[in-house]
C-alpha cells in the first residue's frame, strides 16, 4: 500500500511540475518604433511661409517622398508594443514654390495658436 501511495505522490508531483513548467519560458516583446516621432509642440512650430529646410530642422527628414511629387512630405510614425499599444501617427505637409502652405494629419495647432490669427488654410484632424 505504501509503494502505491508513494507512486500516486510521485505522479501528482510529477504532473504538477510539468503543467507549472508552461508558465515559465516567456517570450520577449519586442517594442518596435517606426518612423519620425511627431509630438504637438513640433506641429505647434510649424508656421505657413516656412521653407523646407526650416521644416525639415523641426520635424525631421520625411520617410515618405514621393519621387514624381516634391510639393507633398508625408510623415509616419508607428509605435507597437505587443499587447498594449498599436500606435500610428500621420501627418502630411505640403509645399508651394518651396514654401510650407498648409498641413494635415492627427496633429492641428493648438488653440492659442489659432487664436492668434493663423495664416494659411487650416489643417486638419485632431490629435486627442
Amino acid at each position: 500500500m505504501t509503494k502505491r501511495l508513494l507512486g500516486a505522490a510521485l505522479l501528482i508531483a510529477a504532473a504538477a511540475l510539468l503543467t507549472s513548467s508552461c508558465n515559465l519560458p516567456r517570450v520577449y516583446r519586442l517594442t518596435v518604433q517606426q518612423g519620425n516621432v511627431i509630438t504637438q509642440e513640433m506641429v505647434d512650430s510649424l508656421k505657413p511661409g516656412m521653407t523646407r529646410e526650416q521644416v525639415a530642422f523641426i520635424m525631421g527628414e520625411p520617410v515618405v517622398r514621393n519621387p514624381f511629387d516634391n510639393s507633398r512630405w508625408d510623415y509616419v510614425y508607428t509605435l507597437r508594443v505587443p499587447g498594449y499599444v498599436d500606435d500610428q501617427v500621420k501627418m502630411s505637409l505640403f509645399f508651394i514654390d518651396g514654401e510650407l502652405s498648409h498641413f494635415t494629419g492627427d496633429f492641428k495647432p493648438t488653440e492659442a495658436e489659432i487664436e492668434g490669427g493663423a495664416d494659411g488654410p487650416p489643417s486638419g484632424g485632431a490629435r486627442q
